[in-house]
């Protein structure tokens, strides 16, 4: 399985933020840093999670990003498939519309894909920071 480069980017940002003991909003300079992502790439990947409702966004001097919700109760599969979409099985067809042998092999693909996301789904943020 593969992620983006913003997937990995908002699993390391949203554990960091999981992970701090006060719930108030972390400006975007100290997550920045202290997750190895690059301050201006961070805005555009916590910005589908902020849509998606995982995380508030504050504006202003005491503003920054926290957790909607606990941790225990956010998934690494909303994360993942919030900011790269649905987690899919994908076999090349060989023909247009494909033979049997074809339409099998898709068939198994989305059979994985889907075991990897039940998993997926069985894993919080707090399981990250543990």
């Amino acid at each position: 399985m593969r992620w983006t480069r913003a997937c990995s980017y908002a699993l390391r940002a949203v554990a960091f933020l999981a992970a701090q003991k006060q719930n108030r909003p972390i400006a975007s300079q100290d997550i920045a840093p202290a997750c190895g992502i690059p301050a201006l790439y961070l805005a555009k990947v916590l910005r589908p999670l902020v849509s998606a409702g995982f995380l508030y966004s504050l504006k202003g001097p005491h503003g920054g990003y926290r957790l909607a919700h606990p941790a225990s109760t956010i998934s690494v599969l909303e994360i993942i498939e919030a900011v790269d979409g649905a987690i899919r099985g994908h076999a090349p067809l060989v023909q247009a519309g494909g033979d049997q042998l074809d339409r099998r092999l898709e068939t198994i693909c989305n059979q994985l894909a889907e075991a990897v996301r039940m998993e997926l789904r069985k894993i919080y943020l707090s399981d990250l920071i543990s």
